[in-house]
């Protein structure tokens, strides 16, 4: 970092010159030749004033340290790209915060930091068990979850209402004319990576009850969700129904673009044979053909939400932990349409 020293060496000036135009003296008497001469190298050398640094520096000291972990593995993340959406989308939110942001990573159980920083607070994407989540207060005990809520008497927490969602995806399907509706989905696990029912397919259940129209025969269930567990079902679903189906809701939208490829080699023709429906509105799935209606998890309200409740956590340490439910939308594209008339 350039000096005055530096300066005065370099326009050939004395330091205490240098130190009174670089601070704007105007009863210092020099020729506006050695004042531009004294600027000029002030800014070749990228000289900083030392209020300047002070301000820097009380910036950065304001700046606050974020951890960022998520539970999925590079494979699963494959398979389904939800979370690295999400993911990809707090990251952005922590930047456009100012904040300083790096990643806690599992190694082979154990979550270790990628930088040699305590952080003021974490954001924890996706579902942790109980052992995970003590090795992660040992980083801190200023935690925002976000998509699970392990403990609403410790933990602040954002998840979407996706029964409202699942429930918006089906009455729109009803409100086309449909009546069998399937559900194609897979296992998942609760708040604390237990085993669990999808809140999805609880839903589903529910709604079709309500409106005398529940099969248990057109739940199809994989092992995941997943675009190759998704066109499984769907190749099942095709072999075991007669009549098919008028319209398939699927848990997610990986599974849903499983299921698309599957009906097309099937020769069955989305919408007009099949309306097809998704869940969470990936980026990708407005370039299907069809392209998909899907229910939209607003993921920058998510990630935005997230970081403004760790924020007020760190101002107010005894704030009550707080759970905040945020509400979905349907989009809709081009695979739904009313049901195909019956001969």
């Amino acid at each position: 970092m350039a000096t005055i020293k530096d300066i005065a060496k370099a326009a050939n000036v004395s330091k205490a010159t240098v130190s009174r135009v670089l601070n704007h003296d105007l009863s210092l008497s020099v020729s506006d030749e050695t004042k531009l001469r004294i600027l000029d190298a002030a800014q070749r050398l990228e000289y900083v004033t030392v209020k300047e640094r002070k301000a820097a520096s009380e910036a950065a000291a304001e700046r606050l340290n974020i951890a960022i972990v998520d539970w999925y593995s590079e494979a699963a993340l494959i398979e389904d790209p939800y979370y690295l959406y999400l993911m990809t989308t707090v990251e952005k939110a922590l930047a456009a915060a100012n904040c300083n942001a790096y990643k806690i990573v599992n190694l082979n159980g154990v979550f270790v930091s990628t930088v040699d920083a305590r952080p003021d607070g974490l954001i924890a994407i996706g579902r942790f068990a109980p052992d995970e989540i003590a090795q992660l207060r040992a980083f801190t005990s200023n935690i925002v979850f976000l998509d699970s809520s392990p403990d609403v008497n410790a933990f602040d927490s954002v998840l979407v209402d996706t029964k409202n969602g699942a429930e918006l995806a089906l009455t729109y399907l009803m409100e086309l004319g449909h009546r069998r509706i399937a559900f194609i989905g897979g296992q998942v696990v609760g708040d604390t990576r237990q085993q669990a029912q999808d809140d999805r397919l609880a839903a589903y259940i529910r709604l079709m009850q309500a409106h005398d129209l529940y099969d248990p025969a057109l739940i199809y269930q994989g092992k995941n969700l997943s675009f190759c567990e998704g066109a499984a079902m769907a190749q099942r679903l095709l072999a075991e129904q007669s009549p098919l189906p008028t319209a398939i809701f699927a848990a997610n939208d990986s599974a849903a673009t499983g299921v698309l490829s599957a009906l097309c080699a099937g020769g069955v023709k989305v919408p007009q044979q099949i309306s097809l429906i998704g869940f969470n509105d990936l980026a990708s799935v407005k370039h299907l053909a069809p392209p998909l209606t899907t229910v939209r998890v607003p993921m920058s309200l998510l990630a935005d939400t997230a970081l403004a409740l760790l924020k007020q956590r760190l101002e107010d340490p005894d704030l009550y932990p707080r759970k905040v439910l945020v509400s979905m939308r349907l989009k809709v594209r081009e695979s739904c349409c009313p049901p195909p008339a019956q001969g």
